[in-house]
Protein backbone atom coordinates (compact mmCIF):
# COMPACT_ATOMS: atom_id res chain seq x y z
CA UNK A 1 0.00 0.00 0.00
CA UNK A 2 1.18 3.50 -0.80
CA UNK A 3 2.28 5.12 2.27
CA UNK A 4 0.05 8.37 1.04
CA UNK A 5 -3.03 5.88 1.18
CA UNK A 6 -5.49 6.24 3.10
CA UNK A 7 -5.70 2.79 5.32
CA UNK A 8 -9.07 0.69 4.67
CA UNK A 9 -12.45 0.62 7.32
CA UNK A 10 -11.63 -2.10 9.54
CA UNK A 11 -15.23 -3.88 10.35
CA UNK A 12 -16.16 -6.31 12.88
CA UNK A 13 -19.41 -8.40 12.01
CA UNK A 14 -20.85 -10.40 15.17
CA UNK A 15 -23.85 -13.02 14.50
CA UNK A 16 -24.30 -16.53 15.66
CA UNK A 17 -25.65 -17.04 12.24
CA UNK A 18 -22.19 -18.25 10.12
CA UNK A 19 -24.43 -17.59 6.96
CA UNK A 20 -24.73 -13.95 7.52
CA UNK A 21 -21.33 -13.54 8.74
CA UNK A 22 -19.85 -15.58 5.87
CA UNK A 23 -22.37 -13.31 3.75
CA UNK A 24 -21.62 -10.16 4.71
CA UNK A 25 -17.75 -10.59 5.54
CA UNK A 26 -17.32 -11.86 1.40
CA UNK A 27 -19.79 -8.99 0.09
CA UNK A 28 -18.04 -6.04 1.87
CA UNK A 29 -14.42 -7.15 1.76
CA UNK A 30 -15.33 -6.92 -2.32
CA UNK A 31 -16.60 -3.66 -1.50
CA UNK A 32 -12.46 -2.56 -0.37
CA UNK A 33 -13.47 -3.23 3.58
CA UNK A 34 -10.97 -4.90 5.61
CA UNK A 35 -13.76 -7.66 7.37
CA UNK A 36 -13.20 -9.47 10.53
CA UNK A 37 -16.23 -12.11 10.90
CA UNK A 38 -17.18 -13.94 14.33
CA UNK A 39 -20.50 -16.14 15.41
CA UNK A 40 -19.36 -15.68 19.36
CA UNK A 41 -19.39 -12.42 21.33
CA UNK A 42 -16.46 -13.70 23.78
CA UNK A 43 -14.22 -14.40 20.82
CA UNK A 44 -15.31 -10.92 19.30
CA UNK A 45 -14.49 -8.89 22.72
CA UNK A 46 -10.85 -11.13 22.93
CA UNK A 47 -10.46 -9.68 19.50
CA UNK A 48 -11.23 -6.13 20.11
CA UNK A 49 -8.76 -5.92 22.95
CA UNK A 50 -6.02 -7.31 20.31
CA UNK A 51 -6.64 -5.46 17.34
CA UNK A 52 -8.29 -2.17 15.92
CA UNK A 53 -11.41 -2.01 14.39
CA UNK A 54 -13.08 1.39 13.02
CA UNK A 55 -16.98 -0.42 12.96
CA UNK A 56 -18.96 -3.14 14.47
CA UNK A 57 -21.99 -4.89 12.81
CA UNK A 58 -23.39 -6.32 15.46
CA UNK A 59 -26.97 -8.59 15.84
CA UNK A 60 -29.22 -7.82 18.46
CA UNK A 61 -30.34 -11.10 19.80
CA UNK A 62 -27.60 -13.80 20.13
CA UNK A 63 -27.68 -16.39 22.78
CA UNK A 64 -24.20 -15.88 23.95
CA UNK A 65 -24.52 -12.48 25.08
CA UNK A 66 -27.56 -10.20 23.40
CA UNK A 67 -26.31 -7.45 21.11
CA UNK A 68 -27.11 -4.30 23.37
CA UNK A 69 -25.12 -5.65 26.25
CA UNK A 70 -22.42 -6.37 23.65
CA UNK A 71 -22.29 -3.36 22.29
CA UNK A 72 -21.71 -1.45 25.69
CA UNK A 73 -18.97 -3.78 26.64
CA UNK A 74 -17.49 -3.57 22.97
CA UNK A 75 -17.47 0.53 23.44
CA UNK A 76 -15.75 -0.08 26.91
CA UNK A 77 -12.92 -1.29 25.18
CA UNK A 78 -12.56 1.05 22.39
CA UNK A 79 -14.65 4.29 22.78
CA UNK A 80 -14.26 5.58 19.58
CA UNK A 81 -15.99 2.52 17.74
CA UNK A 82 -18.71 3.12 15.83
CA UNK A 83 -21.59 0.47 16.46
CA UNK A 84 -24.29 -0.46 14.06
CA UNK A 85 -27.07 -3.16 15.60
CA UNK A 86 -28.43 -5.70 12.64
CA UNK A 87 -32.09 -6.56 13.83
CA UNK A 88 -35.16 -8.33 12.38
CA UNK A 89 -37.17 -6.71 14.64
CA UNK A 90 -38.28 -3.02 13.28
CA UNK A 91 -39.54 -1.25 15.94
CA UNK A 92 -38.92 2.09 17.62
CA UNK A 93 -38.33 0.45 20.71
CA UNK A 94 -35.31 -1.49 19.45
CA UNK A 95 -34.30 1.71 17.86
CA UNK A 96 -34.44 3.59 21.05
CA UNK A 97 -32.62 1.13 22.82
CA UNK A 98 -29.55 0.35 20.78
CA UNK A 99 -28.93 4.29 20.36
CA UNK A 100 -28.75 4.56 24.33
CA UNK A 101 -26.03 1.62 24.38
CA UNK A 102 -24.29 3.48 22.37
CA UNK A 103 -25.35 2.77 18.29
CA UNK A 104 -25.40 5.08 15.69
CA UNK A 105 -27.58 3.24 13.46
CA UNK A 106 -29.52 -0.36 12.56
CA UNK A 107 -29.92 -2.40 10.01
CA UNK A 108 -33.30 -4.76 9.58
CA UNK A 109 -33.02 -8.44 8.68
CA UNK A 110 -33.50 -9.60 5.40
CA UNK A 111 -30.99 -6.43 4.16
CA UNK A 112 -29.98 -5.36 1.27
CA UNK A 113 -26.82 -3.94 0.14
CA UNK A 114 -28.35 -1.04 -1.43
CA UNK A 115 -28.83 0.15 2.74
CA UNK A 116 -26.14 -1.56 4.20
CA UNK A 117 -23.68 0.86 2.73
CA UNK A 118 -24.85 4.01 2.95
CA UNK A 119 -25.32 3.10 6.85
CA UNK A 120 -21.73 2.07 7.07
CA UNK A 121 -20.64 5.47 5.68
CA UNK A 122 -22.70 7.41 7.22
CA UNK A 123 -21.49 5.30 10.42
CA UNK A 124 -17.51 5.47 9.51
CA UNK A 125 -17.92 9.41 8.58
CA UNK A 126 -19.47 10.16 11.97
CA UNK A 127 -16.81 8.10 14.11
CA UNK A 128 -14.09 10.49 11.93
CA UNK A 129 -15.82 13.06 12.99
CA UNK A 130 -15.98 12.04 16.66
CA UNK A 131 -12.25 11.83 16.08
CA UNK A 132 -11.85 14.97 14.70
CA UNK A 133 -13.48 16.47 17.35
CA UNK A 134 -11.86 14.91 20.14
CA UNK A 135 -8.34 16.13 18.63
CA UNK A 136 -9.37 19.29 17.96
CA UNK A 137 -10.65 19.35 21.74
CA UNK A 138 -7.13 17.86 23.29
CA UNK A 139 -5.52 20.96 21.02
CA UNK A 140 -7.45 23.49 22.23
CA UNK A 141 -7.11 22.68 25.84
CA UNK A 142 -3.34 21.86 25.36
CA UNK A 143 -3.08 25.56 24.04
CA UNK A 144 -5.44 26.81 26.48
CA UNK A 145 -2.78 25.16 29.57
CA UNK A 146 0.16 26.18 27.05
CA UNK A 147 -1.44 30.30 27.73
CA UNK A 148 -2.75 30.19 30.67
CA UNK A 149 1.32 28.82 31.82
CA UNK A 150 2.17 31.98 29.72
CA UNK A 151 0.13 34.57 31.36
CA UNK A 152 1.14 32.99 34.74
CA UNK A 153 4.94 33.82 33.89
CA UNK A 154 4.29 37.08 32.52
CA UNK A 155 2.13 38.43 35.71
CA UNK A 156 5.14 36.95 37.65
CA UNK A 157 7.70 38.52 35.68
CA UNK A 158 6.01 41.90 35.52
CA UNK A 159 5.37 41.78 39.48
CA UNK A 160 9.18 40.71 40.17
CA UNK A 161 10.24 43.47 37.50
CA UNK A 162 8.37 46.39 39.49
CA UNK A 163 8.93 45.16 42.63
CA UNK A 164 13.11 44.84 42.07
CA UNK A 165 12.61 48.03 40.47
CA UNK A 166 11.30 49.97 43.42
CA UNK A 167 14.56 49.83 45.82
CA UNK A 168 16.65 51.63 43.06
CA UNK A 169 13.92 54.31 42.15
CA UNK A 170 13.53 55.28 46.49
CA UNK A 171 17.30 54.79 46.62
CA UNK A 172 17.61 57.61 43.60
CA UNK A 173 15.37 59.63 45.39
CA UNK A 174 16.38 59.65 48.41
CA UNK A 175 19.55 60.67 47.23
CA UNK A 176 18.98 63.47 45.14
CA UNK A 177 16.98 64.61 48.30
CA UNK A 178 20.10 63.93 50.47
CA UNK A 179 22.57 65.94 48.34
CA UNK A 180 19.91 68.76 48.40
CA UNK A 181 19.70 69.01 52.12
CA UNK A 182 23.17 68.57 53.19
CA UNK A 183 24.87 69.88 50.10
CA UNK A 184 22.08 72.75 48.49
CA UNK A 185 23.97 75.51 49.35
CA UNK A 186 26.70 74.85 47.39
CA UNK A 187 24.73 73.94 44.09
CA UNK A 188 24.44 76.82 42.09
CA UNK A 189 20.87 77.58 40.51
CA UNK A 190 21.41 74.36 37.64
CA UNK A 191 22.39 71.49 39.78
CA UNK A 192 19.08 72.57 41.88
CA UNK A 193 17.16 72.35 38.76
CA UNK A 194 18.76 68.99 37.63
CA UNK A 195 18.01 68.02 41.60
CA UNK A 196 14.30 68.62 40.64
CA UNK A 197 14.36 66.73 37.30
CA UNK A 198 15.94 63.93 39.12
CA UNK A 199 13.15 63.80 42.05
CA UNK A 200 10.52 64.49 39.21
CA UNK A 201 11.94 61.39 36.99
CA UNK A 202 11.95 58.93 40.18
CA UNK A 203 8.69 60.33 40.97
CA UNK A 204 7.49 59.59 37.34
CA UNK A 205 8.86 55.78 37.42
CA UNK A 206 7.34 55.15 40.67
CA UNK A 207 3.75 55.54 39.19
CA UNK A 208 4.56 53.70 36.29
CA UNK A 209 5.64 50.75 38.27
CA UNK A 210 2.83 51.35 40.83
CA UNK A 211 0.03 50.78 36.96
CA UNK A 212 2.95 47.45 35.74
CA UNK A 213 1.68 46.40 38.61
CA UNK A 214 -2.12 47.07 38.62
CA UNK A 215 -2.26 45.64 34.75
CA UNK A 216 -0.86 42.93 35.90
CA UNK A 217 -2.80 42.26 38.64
CA UNK A 218 -5.65 42.60 36.47
CA UNK A 219 -5.50 39.30 34.76
CA UNK A 220 -5.25 37.44 39.05
CA UNK A 221 -8.25 39.13 40.12
CA UNK A 222 -11.46 37.12 39.78
CA UNK A 223 -14.53 38.85 38.17
CA UNK A 224 -17.35 38.73 40.39
CA UNK A 225 -20.50 39.40 38.42
CA UNK A 226 -23.56 41.37 40.02
CA UNK A 227 -26.20 43.86 39.26
CA UNK A 228 -24.62 47.22 38.54
CA UNK A 229 -26.40 50.15 38.24
CA UNK A 230 -24.28 52.63 36.01
CA UNK A 231 -26.37 56.06 36.55
CA UNK A 232 -25.24 55.37 40.76
CA UNK A 233 -21.40 54.38 40.00
CA UNK A 234 -21.22 57.13 37.10
CA UNK A 235 -22.11 60.04 39.63
CA UNK A 236 -19.82 59.05 42.54
CA UNK A 237 -16.97 58.98 40.46
CA UNK A 238 -17.72 62.36 38.61
CA UNK A 239 -18.30 63.65 42.19
CA UNK A 240 -14.85 62.73 43.18
CA UNK A 241 -13.20 63.42 41.00
CA UNK A 242 -14.72 67.17 40.67
CA UNK A 243 -13.27 67.22 44.26
CA UNK A 244 -9.88 66.83 43.60
CA UNK A 245 -7.74 69.48 44.44
CA UNK A 246 -6.01 69.95 40.67
CA UNK A 247 -9.65 69.20 39.06
CA UNK A 248 -10.91 71.66 36.51
CA UNK A 249 -14.45 72.81 36.54
CA UNK A 250 -15.83 71.63 33.18
CA UNK A 251 -19.53 71.16 32.84
CA UNK A 252 -20.29 67.40 32.89
CA UNK A 253 -23.55 66.07 31.74
CA UNK A 254 -24.28 62.88 32.27
CA UNK A 255 -27.25 61.25 30.25
CA UNK A 256 -29.32 57.67 30.90
CA UNK A 257 -27.13 54.78 31.73
CA UNK A 258 -28.89 51.10 31.19
CA UNK A 259 -27.92 49.29 34.01
CA UNK A 260 -25.72 45.85 33.75
CA UNK A 261 -24.37 43.01 35.16
CA UNK A 262 -20.55 43.49 35.87
CA UNK A 263 -17.55 43.53 38.52
CA UNK A 264 -18.63 47.40 40.09
CA UNK A 265 -15.01 47.40 41.24
CA UNK A 266 -13.54 47.41 37.82
CA UNK A 267 -16.21 49.11 36.61
CA UNK A 268 -15.96 51.85 38.33
CA UNK A 269 -12.08 51.92 37.63
CA UNK A 270 -12.87 51.89 33.94
CA UNK A 271 -15.62 55.12 34.05
CA UNK A 272 -12.72 56.56 36.79
CA UNK A 273 -9.78 56.55 33.90
CA UNK A 274 -12.27 57.73 30.98
CA UNK A 275 -13.74 60.21 32.74
CA UNK A 276 -10.31 61.62 34.58
CA UNK A 277 -8.94 61.41 31.18
CA UNK A 278 -11.47 63.48 30.33
CA UNK A 279 -11.19 65.99 32.41
CA UNK A 280 -7.88 66.29 31.99
CA UNK A 281 -7.51 67.22 27.82
CA UNK A 282 -10.38 68.98 27.91
CA UNK A 283 -8.83 71.37 30.68
CA UNK A 284 -7.66 74.13 28.69
CA UNK A 285 -11.09 74.90 27.05
CA UNK A 286 -12.24 78.44 28.02
CA UNK A 287 -16.08 76.02 28.06
CA UNK A 288 -14.60 72.89 28.88
CA UNK A 289 -17.00 70.03 28.30
CA UNK A 290 -17.64 66.16 29.38
CA UNK A 291 -20.87 64.52 27.89
CA UNK A 292 -21.51 60.90 29.34
CA UNK A 293 -23.98 58.20 28.05
CA UNK A 294 -25.42 55.12 27.01
CA UNK A 295 -27.55 53.24 25.33
CA UNK A 296 -28.99 49.83 25.48
CA UNK A 297 -28.87 47.96 21.97
CA UNK A 298 -29.96 44.61 20.68
CA UNK A 299 -26.97 42.65 21.58
CA UNK A 300 -25.00 44.89 24.02
CA UNK A 301 -24.96 47.56 26.71
CA UNK A 302 -23.04 50.61 24.74
CA UNK A 303 -21.72 53.53 27.12
CA UNK A 304 -19.43 56.62 26.06
CA UNK A 305 -17.59 59.51 27.26
CA UNK A 306 -16.95 62.62 25.22
CA UNK A 307 -15.54 65.62 25.60
CA UNK A 308 -14.35 68.94 23.76
CA UNK A 309 -10.42 69.08 24.56
CA UNK A 310 -7.17 68.31 22.03
CA UNK A 311 -7.91 65.68 20.55
CA UNK A 312 -5.83 63.08 18.38
CA UNK A 313 -5.30 61.49 15.24
CA UNK A 314 -7.46 58.59 14.76
CA UNK A 315 -4.83 57.04 12.51
CA UNK A 316 -3.36 56.23 15.76
CA UNK A 317 -5.78 55.53 17.69
CA UNK A 318 -4.80 51.51 18.20
CA UNK A 319 -1.85 52.58 19.93
CA UNK A 320 -4.18 54.39 22.55
CA UNK A 321 -4.83 51.14 24.46
CA UNK A 322 -1.03 49.94 24.62
CA UNK A 323 0.77 50.05 27.95
CA UNK A 324 2.93 53.30 28.47
CA UNK A 325 1.90 54.47 24.47
CA UNK A 326 0.83 58.27 24.52
CA UNK A 327 -0.04 60.62 22.09
CA UNK A 328 0.58 64.06 23.42
CA UNK A 329 4.04 64.00 24.88
CA UNK A 330 4.92 65.15 27.99
CA UNK A 331 2.47 68.38 27.91
CA UNK A 332 -0.01 66.65 29.81
CA UNK A 333 0.22 64.43 32.89
CA UNK A 334 0.33 60.61 33.04
CA UNK A 335 2.12 57.66 31.74
CA UNK A 336 -0.20 55.73 29.30
CA UNK A 337 -1.43 52.60 31.21
CA UNK A 338 -4.85 53.81 32.32
CA UNK A 339 -6.23 53.03 28.88
CA UNK A 340 -4.83 50.19 28.57
CA UNK A 341 -6.44 49.01 32.06
CA UNK A 342 -9.77 50.24 30.51
CA UNK A 343 -9.55 47.50 27.60
CA UNK A 344 -8.14 44.84 29.76
CA UNK A 345 -11.61 45.39 32.05
CA UNK A 346 -14.15 45.62 29.23
CA UNK A 347 -12.49 42.73 27.37
CA UNK A 348 -12.67 40.91 30.54
CA UNK A 349 -16.90 41.62 30.53
CA UNK A 350 -16.77 40.71 27.17
CA UNK A 351 -16.98 43.88 25.41
CA UNK A 352 -14.83 45.83 23.54
CA UNK A 353 -13.51 49.70 23.81
CA UNK A 354 -12.64 52.10 20.98
CA UNK A 355 -11.86 55.74 20.15
CA UNK A 356 -13.01 58.48 17.89
CA UNK A 357 -11.56 61.83 16.85
CA UNK A 358 -9.82 64.99 15.25
CA UNK A 359 -7.20 66.89 16.31
CA UNK A 360 -8.23 69.88 18.85
CA UNK A 361 -11.77 68.37 17.97
CA UNK A 362 -12.35 66.45 21.59
CA UNK A 363 -12.57 62.79 21.46
CA UNK A 364 -15.25 60.37 22.23
CA UNK A 365 -14.79 56.80 23.73
CA UNK A 366 -16.98 54.03 23.46
CA UNK A 367 -17.06 50.63 25.69
CA UNK A 368 -19.26 47.66 25.38
CA UNK A 369 -20.83 44.99 28.02
CA UNK A 370 -22.67 42.33 27.11
CA UNK A 371 -24.58 41.17 30.25
CA UNK A 372 -27.47 42.87 31.19
CA UNK A 373 -28.48 42.75 34.80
Amino acid sequence: MNEKEAPRPRIMVVDDDTAVVDALCGTLRERGYDMGGFVSATAALTALKDSRFDLLLCDLNMPEMEGIPFLRAAREIDPDLAGIIITGQGTIDTAIEAMKAGALDYILKPFKLSIVLPVLERGLAMRKLRLENAALQQRVSERTAELEGMNRELEAFAYSISHDLRAPVRAVSGFANFLKQDYGDQLPAGGHQLLEVINSSALQMGRMIDSLLELSQLGRRPIELEPVDMAALVAEVVAELQRLPQANRAAVEVGPLPSCSGDPLLLRQVWTNLVSNALKFSARRQQARVEIGGRDEADQLTYFVRDNGTGFDSRYSDRLFNPFRRLHGEEFEGHGVGLSIVKRVVERHGGRVRAESELDRGATFYFTIKARP
